[in-house]
């Protein structure tokens, strides 16, 4: 059995998700009839404090609606250097949306209020509009990072005081809450749309929610049928996001625990490098230069009956989440002290 750690996608829906996908009461979403999807947008709503939501086919298309709705071609967004939306969601942002990235190098991740002032600046009709911060927490390729509570007051404070309209690509904003002790909904305060993914750390097999106004998640219902995302009986997947929301938030806390624990175990293997004190959700970055590439790496762990996640040159992904248990992560754990010693020998 291959031990995948890849990505928390690789997480199955519960038997109890399944149960409730079977009973599940649906209509027609795209006349905004499924009594199962408005159930879940009003939870989602509810649960971020804001005044609506929409149900999506997946976290990139929620990104994508929200820049089409919030941007028109050539505005230009201020976003982090390693935001998902620039380096994993296939260019959507220039070819689809029409949307110019100024990218800054901001810390673990996450932009401060002095580097965005030092990037912005007024209207010129040589410049693209100045129009969208973009903000991801946790922050996927920094590490699964959490950003500070302080910093992100600031910031979107220093974004309203710029004229900037503010979105937060929450992939695994649920996991930033428990890693803070924070509501979800202290996380959005001062943006004006945000996005919680289903399929990451909740187990659900799809589906993302958009939230914010009530004007703009209008506005973002049209958009997303611009891009093919109107759907029917929807109420079939909506029926995992309520159960995962109901019974899958509080379990993340487990999935950081063990994330916690691999990184210290691995960082006691020669040749691996890793720092236990940063890991502070579920994602685990290690350093393999000196037993080998990240390709070669994740080829020869696939040998070992583990997969990971290549961040190349020389970086490995793992991620915790449901269905990876301590046993499990030992075994990994073992997989990677045996590829080291390979390597040792190696002629």
């Amino acid at each position: 059995m291959l031990i995948d750690l890849r990505s928390d996608t690789q997480s199955h829906p519960t038997a109890e998700m399944r149960r409730a996908m079977a009973r599940a009461k649906v209509g027609d979403d795209t006349f905004g009839e499924d009594p199962t999807v408005r159930m879940l947008e009003e939870k989602v709503a509810g649960l971020l404090g804001t005044e609506a939501a929409l149900f999506l086919l997946s976290g990139t298309m929620a990104n994508l609606v929200a820049l089409l709705s919030h941007c028109r071609p050539g505005d230009e967004l201020f976003g982090d250097h390693t935001a998902h939306v620039l380096r994993s969601e296939a260019g959507g942002y220039a070819a689809l949306a029409g949307v110019t990235a100024t990218a800054i190098a901001g810390e673990h991740g996450h932009l401060r209020a002095d580097q965005l002032r030092a990037v912005f600046h007024s209207p010129d009709v040589h410049r693209p509009r100045a129009r969208l911060l973009w903000l991801e927490n946790t922050n996927n390729r920094a590490g699964g990072t959490v950003m500070p509570m302080a910093q992100h007051d600031e910031v979107t404070s220093t974004a309203s005081e710029l004229g900037l309209i503010v979105h937060l690509d929450g992939a695994r904003l649920f996991n930033a809450a428990i890693a803070l002790g924070k509501p979800v909904d202290r996380l959005v305060r001062g943006v004006d749309s945000a996005y919680v993914d289903l399929t990451k750390g909740l187990a659900c097999p799809m589906g993302s929610l958009l939230a914010g106004t009530t004007e703009f998640i209008e506005e973002s219902r049209r958009r997303r049928r611009l891009v093919g995302g109107g759907m029917r009986q929807a109420g079939v997947v909506a029926a995992c996001g309520l159960v995962a929301l109901d019974q899958q938030v509080d379990r993340l806390s487990e999935d950081h625990a063990l994330a916690r624990w691999m990184a210290e175990r691995i960082g006691e293997l020669p040749g691996w490098l890793v720092h236990p004190d940063e890991v502070e959700t579920n994602i685990v970055n290690v350093d393999v230069a000196t037993v080998g590439g990240a390709e070669e790496i994740a080829i020869r762990l696939r040998q070992e009956g583990v997969l990971v996640s290549q961040r190349p040159p020389d970086l490995i992904r793992l991620v915790t989440y449901l269905g990876i248990d301590r046993a499990m992560a030992d075994q990994a754990v073992r997989a990677m002290e045996r590829v080291a010693q390979d390597r040792s020998v190696a002629p």
